[in-house]
């Protein structure tokens, strides 16, 4: 919002105009608030279906077998990791965030997909192994 604006006055005259430039910010920002609450009311009352109208709520059953995949794959996940934990562990990492590190630099992907590993992850791989 002020990446554009020229060289702001120091002083009072310069915080003054930053304040402004916020009340107007805030202004903004709730006047789109009420514009969209509008449009989605006016939606709604034309029968407009909101949200994915696709999605469909389970059944306990199918809750419990999406569980079991979830788990199957985050087991089949730490155990293809926990060599790189051990591997890290004879080099000399101690701690859990020594192991996030090592895993982080040897480039091994992390558990939802991302790049850096936490040490709460590393401490869920290595509790995977014990069950």
């Amino acid at each position: 919002m002020f990446c554009d604006l020229p060289t702001v006055p120091p002083g009072p005259v310069g915080k003054f105009l930053v304040t402004q430039m916020a009340a107007v910010a805030e202004l903004e920002a709730g006047l789109i608030s009420q514009r969209t609450r509008a449009a989605l009311a006016m939606a709604k009352a034309r029968g407009v279906v909101l949200g994915n109208p696709r999605l469909r709520a389970g059944t306990p059953d199918q809750a419990r077998a999406a569980a079991a995949v979830k788990q199957r794959l985050s087991r089949a996940h730490a155990a293809d990791v926990l060599p790189y934990v051990e591997a890290a562990k004879r080099a000399g990492a101690t701690t859990l965030r020594e192991l996030a590190a090592a895993l982080t630099a040897r480039g091994v992907p992390a558990p939802a997909g991302g790049r850096t590993w936490h040490p709460m992850q590393v401490r869920r791989v290595v509790d995977a192994d014990k069950l």
